[in-house]
């Protein structure tokens, strides 16, 4: 069983106990639970739900693992002959979930 979740602008497919990192997200603490329900897409043993965009009554149960920071990206520009260079790093925040359920509606 698995289902493609839209989060932040950015599909996922996620499945029970998988840890994923999405845009940050603004929680309470570390530790709630979050239900993302943007389910595009629901797979149940041979039955498949598409959403149009959504499906209905359908929703992913996460828990919050907590903030954290990605890895840094570094931008160089740089103009040949005119002395003029640039280096601009920036890091994304992000939130990790652990997804604990799915629910899926019948029929």
């Amino acid at each position: 069983m698995y289902a493609v979740v839209e989060t932040g602008g950015k599909q996922y497919k996620v499945a029970k106990n998988d840890v994923i990192l999405v845009e940050k997200l603004k929680l309470p603490k570390a530790g709630g639970d979050v239900k993302l329900s943007n389910v595009l897409l629901a797979k149940e043993g041979n039955s498949i739900h598409v959403g149009n965009p959504y499906v209905k009554g359908a929703a992913v149960i996460c828990e919050s693992l907590g903030q954290v920071r990605l890895n840094k990206v570094v931008a160089f520009k740089y103009k040949k002959r005119k002395s003029e260079k640039k280096k601009i790093g920036h890091r994304q925040a992000a939130t990790k979930l652990k997804v604990k359920e799915l629910e899926i509606p019948k029929g």
